[in-house]
């Protein structure tokens, strides 16, 4: 077992840093007091070629793998972005790219996957429900059958970044929940325009991960044409997961560039910052213990990503360590940005710290895009082999 990044590596993680720190906190602070999707610098990060490291040479990708991307996207969080830039990636690379690479036509391929390696379209998962949350078997939005193709009527919640995207993958019904045997038959997925006669689409305010609009999703009669289906009709569960699972790769890999960052800002504030007549507040251990904790507990969740992505890139199941991963990162960054808030003390408060932001951005992900609660739920079943309680 080879803990040692290659040289390859290394460039990758030190170019998706530079990038990062070229547009450095100021601007993020900017994106997130104006609400205002971060397209320069997501633009950059195309232009770079980052953005495709894990999708097809043939369409203008690296055809990596998800190591690389995780090592992108958290060295790119570490670099100022913080955990919203992990939803950069899970948005475009992930709902978009990822499922369009494994499981799309050839002429979904052609003509999606260049232009979302380009930065020239976006894309958006819609999935959640009001009534399902994070049991997704229990969704409701129905695509009845209605010719060749499908009508859709339904509602969706907390889709991100819908105002910003021109594609959106739809998971619903084709079998209503009482036609099936199983729960997770009947399930499809599908990629329709944004911009589609019955879809309309509101705003939810928020605290944090402002930089990415939150919304509701209303599907009225929507038209889906028989070419805008991915994967396979009433059997698109199976196919899902691999957009979860490595949803999770992202969204961890920016967890912990999050918790590098703010850990970072505490230390200089620490090692800086004197009380009492000239001793730096970093040598008191109530300051250092909580820290070094939470430093040991992002490198432990970094590397269990890493085995994850790793096992992902070689057709080994990575699910549970995926999830794994998710659990430690995300109460791991959590407390890595209350920490160093409570550090930098007032000062921590005002957004010129830039802490506020890495901390109303990370909780987000104590609960999403899955629950703690649901994941220890997985742990207990699939690895521990415990009773279903679910």
């Amino acid at each position: 077992m080879d803990f040692q990044l290659s040289d390859e590596h290394k460039m990758i993680a030190e170019t998706a840093y530079k990038l990062g720190e070229s547009f450095g906190l100021e601007y993020w602070r900017e994106m997130d007091a104006k609400k205002s999707f971060p397209k320069e610098i997501w633009q950059a990060i195309c232009d770079a070629g980052l953005s495709g490291a894990a999708l097809p040479e043939e369409y203008g990708g690296s055809d990596l793998g998800m190591f690389e991307m995780a090592l992108i996207v958290e060295n790119l969080s570490a670099s100022g972005g913080g955990s919203t830039l992990g939803q950069l990636f899970m948005i475009n690379p992930i709902f978009g790219g990822v499922t369009i690479s494994k499981f799309g036509t050839d002429a979904m391929k052609r003509d999606m996957l260049p232009k979302l390696i380009s930065g020239e379209m976006n894309t958006c998962m819609a999935l959640t429900e009001s009534n399902a949350g994070s049991n997704t078997l229990e969704i409701r939005s129905f695509a009845a059958q209605d010719g060749d193709g499908w009508l859709l009527n339904g509602e969706k919640i907390w889709i991100t970044a819908v105002s910003d995207a021109q594609k959106m993958l739809v998971i619903a019904r084709t079998k209503k929940i009482d036609e099936v045997t199983r729960r997770t038959d009947g399930l499809s997925m599908f990629m329709i325009d944004v911009d589609r006669k019955g879809l309309t689409h509101h705003s939810i305010d928020k605290l944090g991960t402002r930089t990415l609009s939150s919304e509701t999703v209303f599907f009225e009669d929507v038209r889906i044409e028989p070419d805008e289906l991915v994967g396979t009709l009433h059997g698109g569960w199976k196919e899902l997961l691999d957009t979860l699972n490595t949803e999770r790769i992202v969204t961890t890999a920016g967890l912990v560039g999050a918790g590098q960052l703010a850990i970072r800002l505490a230390v200089a504030y620490a090692n800086e910052r004197e009380v009492f007549g000239k001793t730096p507040i970093g040598a008191y251990q109530g300051l250092q213990f909580p820290l070094a904790q939470t430093h040991a507990e992002i490198e432990c969740a970094r590397l269990m990503n890493y085995k994850a992505a790793a096992q992902f890139d070689a057709g080994q199941p990575y699910s549970s360590e995926a999830n794994a991963a998710k659990l430690i990162a995300a109460q791991a960054a959590s407390m890595a940005t209350e920490r160093s808030m409570q550090t930098m003390g007032g000062m921590g408060y005002a957004t010129e710290s830039h802490v506020e932001r890495l901390w109303r951005d990370a909780r987000l992900f104590r609960f999403a895009p899955v629950s703690e609660e649901m994941i220890l739920n997985f742990i207990a079943v699939h690895d521990l082999g415990m009773p279903r309680s679910y």
